[in-house]
């Protein structure tokens, strides 16, 4: 499972899984101090740190790296969901709440990702045992059918 991204771990893989490219640390500082003051060493530490936890992967281009990112945001948010919802001693009630926190269009988002991931389903079958018609003659049927000469109705010869 993986750990939570830390606070400036997440914005610098914000903008590697919005570009969906390989990107330089010059360019995910350039779009950082849009918002904040950083430095380039800085940005290239966490670049790399992400490198070391295997979140992405780099390719040398000249004196630096490119780096792209390993799995999607969807990939990454389920793992964080999935060890929240497994660690509960009560998972059933841990979704009954997450499901109450969910906004409509968020529920609606969820039917649909239920209809992609469950199979479609199967006519229901009727309750009790099969039709008599249906059933395959028993083993003592199949004597009585001999003993008669295959012949219903009539006693044995």
């Amino acid at each position: 499972m993986p750990r939570p991204l830390g606070e400036l771990e997440d914005a610098v893989m914000t903008r590697v899984w919005q570009w969906n490219r390989p990107v330089t640390v010059r360019e995910v500082l350039e779009d950082l101090q849009q918002e904040r003051s950083i430095a380039y060493t800085t940005v290239m530490t966490v670049m790399d740190n992400l490198h070391q936890k295997g979140w992405v992967r780099r390719e040398a281009e000249g004196r630096a790296y490119r780096y792209t990112a390993v799995s999607t945001r969807a990939a990454y948010s389920a793992a964080l969901m999935n060890e929240a919802w497994s660690t509960s001693d009560n998972p059933a009630a841990a979704l009954v709440a997450f499901f109450g926190m969910m906004s409509a269009e968020q529920r609606e988002a969820l039917r649909d990702a239920v209809r992609i991931v469950q199979p479609a389903e199967e006519p229901a079958e009727p309750a009790g045992p099969p039709p008599a018609a249906a059933a395959p003659p028993s083993a003592d049927a199949a004597d009585a059918e001999a003993d008669s000469g295959g012949r219903k109705g009539e006693p044995g010869r």
